[in-house]
């Protein structure tokens, strides 16, 4: 696939995303060329040439408009077979909402991304939860829906790798999804001119296999941050009263 040579195709919709960009530029890049060289072609073909007088031809001749009704039923084909496809898209990645293995909060702001986490309960809004800035962490091969808000303007939630891209509008919290099948590091971007600070707002979101993922949970929860700094301070207690 084209896009696929340049971008990893990092989530379960990728692939009939680039599928349908490929068939696009096929369908409309080839007419595109055939038409592109019979013009040139017949502009050099039939350009003035002393001693031969021009013809005036209305376009409207049967041995004319027979090869415009000819290029007709294949460009109408092509269509049919683009809207189709681009349907079958379009509800599979944004109408049709799979069941959610877990959920996060996406927080758009200028010029900031804020990210929130279930925590070891996997139940977003509750005491556990873990928020990043700029940073989100997602499980591979884990289906997440995500909650997206804009907290001032227009911004758009955009993961390139995934080829997914929402705009983020305020007073609305969208629900979208997607399934990461890569693990690593990747982009994320708003994709609206949100203002002078729209491109200094660029996220990361790591994916990691699920026992990893489950560590960083574990690890970043606020309640076991406190139990740490409790500990700590028990620690510290106990040594100063050893003196």
């Amino acid at each position: 696939m084209i896009l696929n040579s340049v971008l990893p195709e990092a989530s379960t919709y990728a692939a009939d995303i680039d599928r349908l960009f490929d068939v696009i530029t096929l369908l409309v890049g080839v007419p595109f060329l055939i038409a592109s060289f019979l013009f040139f072609s017949f502009i050099f073909r039939f350009k003035k040439r002393e001693g031969t007088p021009a013809k005036y031809i209305t376009g409207t001749e049967h041995q004319y408009m027979k090869w415009i009704h000819r290029a007709h039923v294949p460009i109408l084909l092509f269509d049919v077979i683009i809207v189709v496809m681009a349907v079958n898209v379009w509800y599979d990645v944004k109408q049709d909402l799979p069941e959610a293995n877990s959920t996060v909060r996406v927080i758009a702001q200028q010029w900031a991304w804020t990210f929130v986490h279930p925590g070891p309960d996997n139940v977003l809004d509750t005491a556990d939860d873990i928020v990043t800035i700029n940073e989100l962490h997602v499980a591979k091969d884990t289906l997440y829906h995500y909650k997206l808000e804009a907290l001032d303007v227009l911004h758009d939630f955009s993961v390139p790798a995934f080829r997914l891209k929402q705009d983020a509008i305020p007073g609305r919290v969208i629900t979208g999804w997607f399934e990461p099948t890569l693990a690593g590091e990747f982009g994320i971007q708003c994709a609206e001119i949100c203002g002078i600070g729209h491109g200094l707002m660029p996220a990361r979101l790591i994916v990691e296999d699920r026992a990893q993922h489950a560590a960083w949970i574990a690890e970043n929860s606020p309640l076991s941050v406190a139990a740490g700094v409790e500990d700590e301070s028990a620690s510290e207690r106990t040594r100063l009263a050893a003196r």
